[in-house]
């Protein structure tokens, strides 16, 4: 199927420097964002850290023998030792680290068929949209989220929580490993609609706004400044990074 693509940062209302980066393929084969964190500095460098390291490593192992799912947590856990090299390297950033979540298209093994994955840590989020329905993709990896699932927190609660934004797991830790990071199958059809993002985009809109916004705005570029112009009317306190992907079954 065809592709196509946006993305797009904003630094928001509140925040002086934006800690948001984002890359996606010239080609469409994968897309990258990630929200970093630790400070001005750090956090800028982190998620910038991250895109880099895990587009270098995607790029230069593409034509290698490992699955797709093998390949993006060899480039995310890549990502986290280059950033706690640099925190090694430069102590006053000894805190940073960044979430991440990254899509990718690939040939299956046998080369028959085009897989569709994600790879995500931390509270960045791929979600799907299909018809009228959107379908969260990736399950946050915050204490809030798991609290949710064991039934503590019901869905008001987790959303105003004052510990939603304490995350379990992200890049720029020593013990970051391999089960860590979560990577799925994505199964996609022709008009399904992906949505990458930084949660200062889901911490303003719910996700019917969100759902609604993508339906009644077909092209990418403008539902994404829809997306970052209505996050900034509902306060804008955080960075806000998108990028959307529209399948094409023509």
């Amino acid at each position: 199927m065809k592709r196509i693509f946006t993305g797009l940062t904003d630094t928001g209302l509140v925040r002086s420097v934006n800690q948001d980066a984002f890359y996606y393929d010239p080609e469409g084969r994968f897309f990258i964002v990630a929200d970093g964190m630790g400070g001005h500095a750090g956090g800028e460098e982190a998620s910038k850290l991250a895109t880099k390291t895990i587009e270098e490593y995607l790029l230069v192992h593409w034509d290698s023998e490992k699955s797709s799912g093998e390949l993006l947590k060899a480039a995310l856990l890549k990502a986290n030792d280059a950033i706690v090299e640099d925190q090694r390297q430069y102590p006053e950033r000894s805190d940073m680290g960044t979430t991440a979540v990254v899509v990718l298209f690939r040939q299956s093994q046998d080369q028959n068929v085009e897989e569709s994955w994600v790879a995500h840590i931390g509270d960045s989020r791929l979600y799907r949209l299909r018809g009228h329905n959107l379908d969260q993709m990736t399950v946050d990896h915050t204490w809030v989220a798991k609290a949710m699932a064991s039934g503590v927190l019901d869905q008001e609660q987790g959303r105003t929580h004052p510990w939603r934004h304490v995350l379990s797991q992200c890049l720029g830790r020593e013990d970051t490993q391999d089960e860590d990071i979560d990577v799925d199958l994505i199964e996609l059809q022709g008009r399904d609609r992906l949505l990458l993002c930084s949660d200062g985009l889901t911490e303003e809109l719910p996700d019917g706004t969100i759902a609604s916004t993508l339906k009644s705005i077909r092209a990418c570029k403008s539902a994404g400044e829809k997306l970052i112009q209505l996050a900034k009317e509902k306060g804008g306190r955080d960075n806000i990074t998108v990028i959307i992907v529209a399948m094409d079954s023509d």
